[in-house]
């Protein structure tokens, strides 16, 4: 089994230690406070102003039905408390989300992962970005841009940080916000395979906002000397000031803990036992190490899969009993890297306001805290116990598919019959010995030994991470933004 104590852990070895009070046990090896230093430079009060517009302007969607806060709402803890989202297409928010029983509130699948919470990416550590890792700083000069991302050496210049890196992509995702091929220019754009460049959905997408005068004056107030006209706005612009709103937003690093890390208060004495067995006995920093208790590194632990998958790996099980091409695995990092040894390997979350962002795992799998942590004391052993059929999974009544009549394209719901192996993606990797067996034989973690008593413990630690004005970031939620489009609140 491989030991994954990785260098960060032994970097917080260094850092501030506290002996666990009347053991005589060896010091607990915590972190040091999170500081202004921790972070990224602030941005202008109008960089971020723009961003927070964007962020929930639906003009950024393909049929513009869909905004980044739509997934990651202040008030759900920048997330949208579903296990798998639904994405362009249906309508609500939360858990009322649904598709809707018309074509334009269709959905054709899944969001096949679990929206991210965005708590603290303005960090300097962040360095990565999604479950998988597909977009990160690029070190070695691979690509003029700065950064190693799916679009390659097509990502433009001038992108302020790994995070407005991230910006670029739900917008070319035809499940998340493009749509689908012959709905719109976006969407048509994605299809084609084109991003970047002159027909592109970054160059598409700029000039929605190039029509729209008041995004123009924001734009000019955000971007001083490098904006005057409309002309002068850019999907990269765009970009970096969504990420400067979710870096300035989204800071979260006044919770229970960090006071006590400041020396300005003492935990519960259930919390203080819960983080005496997570700096120590329960071995959690192998993985959630840090001032934001992640290593920042991918792990395979037998996390369940539920939902579509991304199309990974081979087996045509699926395939030959639905008559659906599709393969429903997630090989996870190891799509990104197409090393076998990295497949159902999975970014480790920040622990930050961990109560707020459930359900948890890279698919939603687990509603509760409890749940999820009594999966890493036994990963193996849960996988093979987790019922896919009680999976926290919105339901999902009808779906769209595209289909072609010569050169014309047509979407159409599915037959009852295909709507039922469509179903079948949800639960198939799960229910599948063969590919449950090979979640299980790439688990790197042993399991613990700990009592009822010790995970209710760690759940109270876990509890004692929540900055308390995370729970109500509502005054994020603007009246209204310059498209004039609904806003989600």
């Amino acid at each position: 089994m491989k030991n994954l104590l990785l260098p960060i852990v032994i970097t917080a070895i260094a850092n501030t230690t506290l002996a666990a009070p009347g053991t005589g046990t060896r010091p607990l090896a915590l972190p040091t406070p999170v500081t202004d230093a921790d972070y990224r430079a602030d941005a202008s009060p109008a960089k971020v102003e723009l961003g927070r517009m964007l962020f929930f302007d639906k003009v950024l969607s393909g049929n513009r039905n869909i905004s980044c806060a739509t997934c990651h709402h202040p008030t759900l803890g920048t997330s949208d408390a579903m296990a798998l989202s639904f994405g362009e297409g249906a309508r609500g928010l939360g858990l009322d989300r649904r598709p809707g029983a018309t074509a334009s509130e269709a959905v054709h699948e899944r969001v096949p992962r679990n929206s991210p919470a965005l708590f603290n990416l303005g960090a300097r550590e962040y360095t990565t970005m999604f479950h998988d890792g597909r977009v990160e700083e690029d070190d070695q000069g691979f690509y003029e841009g700065g950064f190693i991302t799916p679009a390659k050496w097509k990502l433009p210049r001038g992108l302020d940080n790994v995070l407005a890196a991230q910006a670029m992509f739900p917008v070319t995702s035809p499940t998340e916000m493009a749509g689908q091929q012959g709905e719109n220019e976006i969407a048509n754009a994605k299809a084609a395979n084109k991003a970047g460049g002159p027909e592109g959905v970054w160059e598409l997408l700029a000039q929605r906002l190039r029509g729209i005068p008041e995004y123009v004056a924001l734009f000019r107030e955000a971007y001083p000397g490098e904006v005057e006209s409309a002309g002068d706005v850019t999907f990269v612009r765009a970009a970096n000031a969504i990420a400067a709103f979710e870096a300035t937003a989204f800071r979260s690093d006044d919770s229970p803990f960090d006071r006590h890390l400041r020396g300005e208060g003492e935990l519960d004495a259930a919390a203080r036992r819960g983080m005496e067995l997570f700096y120590g006995k329960a071995s959690c920093t192998d993985c959630h190490a840090g001032k934001f208790q992640t290593d920042h590194g991918f792990h395979a632990i037998a996390m369940p899969q539920i939902g579509p998958g991304k199309s990974d790996g081979w087996d045509s099980g699926y395939w030959s009993t639905t008559g659906q091409k599709a393969f429903p695995e997630d090989h996870g990092r190891g799509r990104v890297t197409a090393r076998a040894e990295d497949r159902y390997r999975f970014r480790t979350p920040s622990l930050r306001n961990v109560e707020l962002t459930g359900p948890w795992g890279h698919a939603g799998s687990y509603s509760t805290l409890e749940d999820v942590l009594r999966h890493h004391v036994d990963p193996v052993r849960s996988l093979e116990e987790y019922d896919a059929g009680e999976a926290p999974l919105a339901p999902l009544e009808r779906v769209l598919e595209i289909t072609a009549d010569g050169s014309e394209l047509r979407q159409s719901w599915l037959s009852p019959k295909r709507f039922e192996g469509f179903r079948k993606r949800d639960t198939w990797v799960q229910t599948n010995p063969t590919l449950r067996a090979a979640i299980a034989g790439a688990n790197e973690l042993e399991p613990v030994a700990l009592t009822d008593g010790e995970v209710g413990d760690l759940v109270a630690f876990l509890e004692s991470l929540t900055d308390p004005r995370a729970r109500d970031l509502s005054n994020e939620v603007p009246g209204s933004v310059p498209s004039g489009l609904p806003v989600e609140d």
